[in-house]
């Protein structure tokens, strides 16, 4: 029998327990995926310590647990249906896994699943805990199975470092593309600074964006915000300027396209607000953050200019593979994230490096080698 290494959670806010475990076997329809590097959440702190106490309506995940969201590595064994990959193909595991059979699957909008469930992380129903038993093993273990329909093929060119950042690349991807953007029009980050804030302006300029705003508290990260790309990129240093009237002057009093809504929980409202003030007629904003204040919108505003609030969550396989894409043609430069490897014997100082981090910059991720 095989075995791996891996870290187990065996109790809410406990450290992490490196452990000797087997290795999974693959279903007819899943692959096996010898993992050599997966990201640490900024979130995943609260995560495995009181997440489901301040949200009893989740499900917990049964523990002992193998957490890791935004795994990387490489196909080991092919379960015997799979024709779509290769053992040898180095791969992202797109984390969101569904019941594969409900309306919303048939249609491929996987996101609007009853069942929806991010693999090594966290489910938002009662369908999850099935999941969860049929695909237990996250990215904090040397190998996992997870469904080949879940694989996005990485080219040479891009790094592994680079990869365990999909998550968030790809959570900024979907809202821009939901937002109906189009090359040369105007974008709006409403917290730039953080981790999801970051890679939606890396993404935001890749496809096109004419000028990029970006809102913010802290200083130095601004500055390398602007960095970026300084002809395209302007950030708003928050609260000594309102969006509202930088876009305004900044665009001639026409607003921008599109606004996408990065922030985390605990931001006040009067943010997202302001930044929908900011819209052009016809305008959207799409909220793919962890704002969790009730927005009190108007519906006379909303009507007269044509505005529109979306929500988005995640991204599918496609998206996925058309960002790493990107990614791998150079079209998507990750170039300023600041990359720091973590061998999994240290994932625990891991967690309490997260809160030093270097904003949204900073890339911290496991490594297997």
């Amino acid at each position: 029998m095989r075995t791996m290494r891996a870290a187990r959670l065996h109790a809410p806010g406990q450290p992490f327990q490196i452990e000797t475990l087997p290795v999974p076997m693959p279903g007819p329809k899943d692959v096996l995926v010898k993992v050599s590097a997966c990201g640490v959440v900024p979130n995943l702190k609260n995560v495995i310590s009181n997440y489901t106490k301040r949200h009893p309506t989740l499900p917990a995940r049964k523990l002992p647990a193998i957490y890791g969201l935004d795994a990387v590595g490489m196909v080991d064994q092919l379960g015997e249906e799979v024709q779509s990959v290769q053992a040898g193909d180095r791969v992202y595991i797109n984390p969101a896994l569904t019941c594969g059979s409900c309306k919303a699957c048939r249609s491929n909008v996987p996101t609007n699943c009853p069942s929806f469930t991010f693999h090594g992380y966290f489910g938002f129903g009662p369908g999850s805990a099935p999941i969860f038993e049929r695909y237990p093993y996250g990215g904090f273990g040397e190998y996992l199975i997870i469904p080949a329909s879940n694989l996005v093929t990485l080219s040479d060119t891009v790094k592994d470092a680079e990869a365990v950042r999909l998550g968030y690349l790809g959570t900024a991807y979907s809202a821009i593309r939901k937002s109906n953007f189009e090359p040369g029009q105007t974008v709006l980050i409403d917290g730039v600074t953080g981790t999801l804030g970051v890679g939606a302006a890396m993404v935001a300029l890749a496809m096109g964006a004419s000028k990029v705003f970006g809102t913010g508290r802290n200083t130095a990260i601004l500055e390398k915000v602007k960095a970026i790309c300084p002809e395209r990129v302007t950030t708003i240093q928050m609260p000594n300027e309102a969006a509202h009237d930088v876009v305004m002057r900044d665009t001639g009093g026409e607003g921008v396209h599109v606004v996408i809504s990065a922030v985390g929980p605990g931001v006040p409202v009067d943010s997202t607000l302001n930044a929908l003030q900011a819209l052009a007629r016809g305008g959207s904003l799409v909220n793919c953050g962890g704002l969790a204040n009730t927005i009190p919108l108007d519906p006379l505003l909303m009507m007269r200019r044509q505005l529109q609030y979306k929500g988005s969550l995640w991204f599918s396989t496609d998206e996925a593979q058309m960002l790493a894409d990107m990614v791998g043609s150079g079209v998507l430069d990750l170039s300023a994230f600041e990359h720091q490897p973590v061998p999994l014997n240290d994932i625990n100082q891991a967690l309490e490096d997260i809160d030093q981090r270097n904003g949204g910059f900073s890339n911290i991720f496991v490594t297997h080698a």
